[in-house]
């Protein structure tokens, strides 16, 4: 089915109306834009004035569905009125559809439409003086100008202003846009930030709990369950302080919080010998000179991390910590030993190696984690330079990459 012609505006049926009745009030009363001794009036009877007013207020209907068609059949209705005794109520309307066409036209038509009546204006002024050779003559290019210049010009600033503020407007749309794409990424990413904060943070004591408090239960030695229960005390408390220091962060205001101690790797040493109070042979072999801030955090967090894994999942036996400093990067390993243990003694969330993998992906180093022989091996190789955009390693630029880059990765302990 063919689509229906658009239905003029209500604003151009009100311009149509108000030009053929003025035209008409015009023709009542006697009033024309020529005598009949007008020598230009060839047609000098009523009826021939009205056909052109007829024409031209029927092609104001147009003037914003079809402003082109519009132009051109109004261009051919006052050429028809030059030749009768004029109606200045049909002169108007083609001023005004000569604006129509530039403000609601396309494009080309925007850009052409006033150089033609531009070039028009200037023929009807050269032309007509070349010919008769009177002064008298370039009023006619006056005429012309005021009637198909000035309006097309008209159109076309009222045109650009309308243009630069749909751009505008649009700019400001998609500059909210933007900012609201930005405030949930950052959303997003300071939720990724602090759930890796609370894994490293509190797993680790967590899991201690739950391995001693199953040892406890399970083995009937008055002794042994007094050590756990110290054990379990020992690191309840921790935990406790741990998270009461984060939500008191969370709730103080920004502006008003004190900075948060932020592990160091002076701090491995307490790191170790809590994990040996859990139950874990830990051997630290750390060679280091001072490295970036970042760096430390995310080497402590990475540490943390493997000894808690290695608590929940290692078999009997030693656990190497090793950090060396080579080629303009820190290296992290820690190794424990890997065998069939019939399931881990502490459930896991699986979010361990995801949080190492993306600290070292924030400070666009390497990670990798899995077996090798008899052991497994957490190995992170942190790059020392380069690090002047990074002012805190939980910055989320890239966690959403390392986190497509453990999809592959779902069998491995966390």
């Amino acid at each position: 089915m063919a689509a229906s012609p658009p239905r003029p505006h209500r604003d151009d049926v009100l311009i149509a109306a108000g030009g053929l009745l003025g035209g008409l009030f015009l023709m009542s009363l006697g009033l024309h834009s020529r005598t009949r001794a007008d020598p230009m009036s060839l047609l000098d009877q009523d009826w021939a004035v009205l056909i052109p007013l007829l024409v031209t207020a029927g092609c104001e209907l147009l003037r914003r569905t079809r402003p082109r068609p519009a132009l051109v059949i109004g261009t051919l209705a006052i050429v028809m009125d030059l030749f009768t005794r004029g109606n200045l109520a049909t002169l108007v309307m083609f001023t005004d559809l000569v604006y129509a066409a530039v403000l609601y036209g396309t494009a080309a038509t925007a850009r052409r439409l006033p150089w033609s009546m531009g070039a028009l204006t200037v023929l009807g002024s050269v032309v007509p003086f070349a010919i008769w050779r009177v002064p008298q003559a370039l009023l006619i290019g006056v005429g012309v100008g005021v009637v198909a210049l000035v309006p097309a010009s008209t159109g076309s600033l009222v045109r650009h202003h309308r243009d630069t503020a749909e751009a505008e407007r649009l700019r400001a749309e998609q500059t909210a846009l933007l900012a609201e794409m930005d405030r949930t990424q950052a959303v997003t990413d300071e939720r990724a930030r602090m759930a890796r904060e609370l894994h490293d943070m509190v797993a680790n004591h967590l899991s201690a709990i739950a391995i001693h408090s199953t040892a406890a239960l399970s083995i009937d030695d008055p002794q042994t369950s007094q050590q756990a229960l110290a054990v379990i005390r020992e690191n309840s408390v921790e935990g406790l302080a741990e998270m009461r220091r984060l939500i008191g962060i969370l709730r103080k205001d920004p502006a008003e919080s004190e900075p948060a101690a932020t592990p160091t790797l002076d701090g491995l040493g307490a790191l170790v010998d809590g994990a040996r109070t859990n139950g874990l042979d830990v051997t630290l072999d750390a060679a280091h000179e001072k490295v970036p801030a970042p760096v430390e955090l995310a080497a402590y967090r990475i540490v943390q991390e493997s000894l808690t894994n290695a608590l929940k999942h290692a078999c009997p036996g030693p656990v190497t910590v090793r950090l060396a400093q080579r080629d303009k990067a820190l290296e992290v390993r820690v190794t424990s030993p890997y065998g069939d243990r019939g399931g881990p003694r502490a459930p896991g969330s699986g979010a361990g190696l995801v949080g190492m993998r993306e600290r070292a992906a924030l400070l666009g180093g390497a990670f990798e984690a899995g077996p090798q022989g008899a052991l497994w091996t957490v190995r992170a190789v942190l790059p020392l330079s380069d690090l002047s955009s990074v002012s805190d390693p939980d910055e989320a630029g890239a966690a959403r990459a390392a986190r497509d880059a453990h999809a592959a990765r779902q069998g491995e302990p966390a």
